[in-house]
């Protein structure tokens, strides 16, 4: 494994504020990085390190401990570890050069990036296929189908909660979204035209999002004015999908449940996922596993390193950032 895929490894296993140090020292007890004659590893681990937090990656956080030493974790573990106590760190953003030169890649290639960065949110994703639908050549029927539709389950860590949940209106218990995914924004037009699309394609939806790898900075305001007046949220993509933003947070609403009924009808893929989503609010606990598993198995697969997601931008020609020195 590379030397960050071996930070996240150790983050994963310690579960823990750690320090630079510390994950060092956890990195050699294990075995994971042969560090060779390198003179100050350590101080190669506090650097890349820093590197996920300039990038803002998000699996990786930090906060400042004591004598202002910086403590690391995963982002995934935030809320079982103590840090009400200690000042967040404020992230510092750099301007990193491409080294890839721009090449054509299919919108379709980003359907794996986008999946990364919702399974790290852990929100499931499917792909929709249009053209799986019946009828699919109906131009009629293209806008009400999502690229992607993602469902987030509420995080129940007890049985107290689960038994909770049961006299809770199930519309309570998730959070079903519809992603629609483009290359590209960079005039008024192809944003009003991708935005509306979004519009549609969403209507069924608790939330809709409009996601790109490219977004001019220009067309900020009117993002903006379109977001507050339409609730669409705006999501820009990175080739590192945990480098991912959301520009603009989309408004939640009431599920349609007859659109929902009418992809049902229209889309087996769109079918299967909406009755996965019911299966797990229905089973009970002694089967929930397997049933998570089912529909993880189902969902759109992900990266599961840092090398996967350099290799495959670099196959499919989607402009990749090459790691700053420090």
């Amino acid at each position: 494994m590379t030397i960050k895929e071996a930070i996240l490894k150790s983050l994963e296993d310690l579960q823990k504020l750690s320090t630079h140090n510390e994950i060092y020292d956890y990195i050699i007890s294990k075995n994971y990085y042969d560090f060779g004659d390198a003179k100050t590893p350590s101080s190669t681990i506090s650097a890349l390190l820093g590197d996920f937090i300039r990038k803002n990656d998000e699996r990786v956080k930090r906060i400042k401990g004591e004598k202002s030493t910086y403590l690391y974790y995963l982002a995934k573990f935030e809320q079982d570890l103590n840090t009400n106590n200690i000042v967040p760190d404020i992230n510092v953003k750099i301007e990193i050069k491409q080294s890839i030169k721009k090449q054509n890649y299919n919108e379709r290639d980003l359907h794996k990036l986008l999946s990364s960065y919702l399974k790290n949110k852990n929100i499931y994703s499917k792909t929709i296929l249009h053209e799986e639908s019946k009828n699919s050549k109906d131009d009629h029927q293209k806008w009400i189908h999502p690229d992607i539709i993602g469902i987030e389950f509420l995080n129940l860590t007890s049985r107290i909660n689960k038994a909770f949940m049961k006299i809770l209106n199930k519309s309570d218990t998730f959070k079903l979204t519809s992603y629609e995914i483009k290359k590209e924004i960079n005039t008024d037009y192809e944003l009003k035209k991708y935005f509306f699309q979004a519009v549609s394609n969403s209507s069924w939806a608790n939330c809709g999002y409009l996601v790109a790898l490219e977004i001019s900075d220009n067309l900020k305001d009117e993002i903006k004015r379109l977001n507050e007046s339409f609730g669409i949220g705006v999501i820009e993509l990175k080739a590192n999908p945990y480098e991912s933003k959301i520009l603009f947070q989309a408004k939640s609403k009431e599920l349609d449940f007859k659109t929902i009924d009418k992809l049902c009808n229209l889309n087996p893929k769109f079918e299967s996922f909406i009755e996965l989503t019911e299966r797990i609010l229905e089973i009970d606990e002694r089967n929930y596993q397997s049933v998570e598993r089912e529909l993880n198995d189902f969902c759109d697969d992900y990266f599961k390193n840092d090398s996967e997601i350099e290799e495959y931008c670099k196959k499919h020609f989607i402009p990749f950032f090459e790691e700053t020195s420090l």
